[in-house]
């Protein structure tokens, strides 16, 4: 048997290829859009992608399952469940007629080559959530090596049961979800302590709270340490614990939900952006299109083109573009033409397929040159801040999550995530100047450069919190 998984640190997604070395035949687990590092590394390994499969409906990224069942690949997924959260896109291939698919229930198999798939029923995370147990009938094997726990097993957390209420926007779902997860976790209680467990995510994930940054794990370590899993030593202590601190859920989420569900839209290959000139990035509009600054803050922070968002190529890119941009808005990208093809993955996996143009960030100083109008963020350290606090008494947002905010902020501060930002501008006032912290100043200014495109006054709290804590401890010795 052949086990690899293909991890994206920027959505800490795991996908899985499994393949049968006998018969050359594989499937993926999981996948994203960008199908073709999935069909390289099978073709590198002797292996033919066949099949594909998910554990559930995802809600942090575009599923790569309908292209690839669009290239001939044999489509298995849950038919758990209620009657919202089936899959709707399998009787629609392209040109007509329906893709080749089997619907799973608790408890069924299928075979990939010589390798058995057995799908268990795992609600909590989702209604329709499966796990995939996997024994390798041609080595030998009759019983399970691991199992491919997608959302809800993960390495030191369980899958959060929230996200139908606080990402999906349907009301009342959260604690019915909790009480069926601690259902489960009765069940995984009684798995072989042996089998690997193969998670579909990892530390940084916002598909729980305190995911560890180890890779894999087996089940029975899961049983000693997992914390959410110890939490469960009644149903009412699990489901307090569960839901209690669970991060807000990127803006983005519900849109992924959607098309997972409905059929993400074919890509076919990846969006080629055409290298703008000087002269045309000039001349967009950054009010209504979404003009993507990659450059570093220093540089952002002193001249950008008018309404630019600051989206640096950190682990958080896929992220804050899913949050901050808008599924129809074309986008614009001011890169290094080395950072271009991965910058452009980022954004599709997250369903922004729209990239019409980018310009080489090296070549920045030539907008001046050809007259383009730039302009500054303000920033200001924590002295600065205090004395514009008592002076002109500004609005203070705080771009946290909700549980950092808890833990402490600034006297008068209104908390918003920066990732759910967008959805909420109305709560900021346009009639008064905002001043923006978050933990180090970095969350911050994004979300700054989103309140300069839509008008807002801002300024930048270099340092965060973490400068402001630091100040006032200083100032008490």
């Amino acid at each position: 048997m052949f086990l690899r998984m293909i991890y994206d640190e920027n959505l800490a997604e795991a996908a899985y290829l499994i393949g049968c070395q006998q018969t050359d035949a594989a499937i993926l687990l999981d996948p994203q859009r960008d199908i073709d590092r999935y069909e390289r590394l099978a073709a590198a390994n002797g292996l033919r992608i066949v099949a594909v499969a998910e554990t559930h409906i995802h809600a942090d990224f575009l599923s790569g399952s309908r292209e690839l069942a669009e290239k001939g690949a044999k489509v298995y997924l849950s038919d758990e469940g209620d009657a919202d959260w089936k899959y709707q896109w399998l009787g629609k291939k392209a040109g007509g007629g329906s893709y080749d698919y089997q619907l799973l229930k608790d408890s069924d198999t299928f075979t990939i080559g010589k390798i058995e798939f057995k799908a268990l029923h795992t609600p909590g995370h989702t209604p329709e959530h499966l796990c995939f147990m996997v024994t390798d009938r041609g080595g030998g094997a009759d019983k399970p090596i691991g199992v491919a726990t997608g959302d809800f097993v993960f390495v030191g957390d369980l899958g959060r049961p929230d996200l139908l209420e606080s990402a999906a926007g349907l009301a009342g779902q959260a604690d019915p979800a909790a009480h069926r997860l601690y259902q489960t976790v009765r069940r995984f209680m009684e798995w072989p302590d042996y089998l690997q467990v193969w998670p579909a995510h990892g530390a940084g994930s916002a598909c729980g709270k305190a995911l560890g940054a180890v890779p894999q794990s087996t089940v029975g370590y899961e049983k000693m340490f997992n914390s959410s899993i110890r939490a469960a030593s009644s149903e009412n202590a699990f489901v307090n614990f569960i839901l209690d601190g669970q991060p807000e859920p990127p803006l983005y989420f519900s849109r992924m939900k959607r098309d997972n569900r409905l059929g993400p839209k074919l890509l076919g290959g990846l969006p080629k952006p055409r290298p703008l000139s000087a002269a045309e990035l000039i001349a967009l509009n950054g009010r209504t299109v979404a003009l993507v600054d990659m450059r570093p803050w220093p540089q952002y922070k002193a001249g950008h083109l008018p309404g630019a968002l600051w989206l640096p190529r950190s682990n958080a890119f896929s992220t804050d573009a899913g949050s901050m941009i808008g599924e129809q808005e074309a986008i614009y990208l001011i890169v290094e033409p080395a950072r271009l093809e991965e910058s452009v993955r980022c954004l599709v996996r997250v369903g922004l397929d729209s990239i019409a143009g980018w310009f080489d960030a090296g070549r920045f100083q030539e907008i001046a040159s050809e007259g383009g109008r730039l302009i500054p963020t303000a920033e200001v350290t924590v002295a600065e801040a205090r004395g514009m606090i008592q002076a002109s008494r500004p609005f203070l947002l705080d771009a946290r999550r909700m549980a950092e905010f808890a833990e402490g902020h600034i006297p008068d501060a209104h908390n918003i995530a920066h990732t759910r930002l967008l959805s909420k501008l109305a709560e900021v006032p346009k009639d008064r100047h905002i001043l923006v912290n978050c933990r180090g100043g970095v969350r911050s200014a994004r979300a700054c450069s989103l309140l300069q495109k839509h008008g807002y006054d801002v300024t930048n709290l270099a340092g965060g919190i973490l400068a402001w804590e630091a100040a006032s401890a200083e100032m008490q010795r």
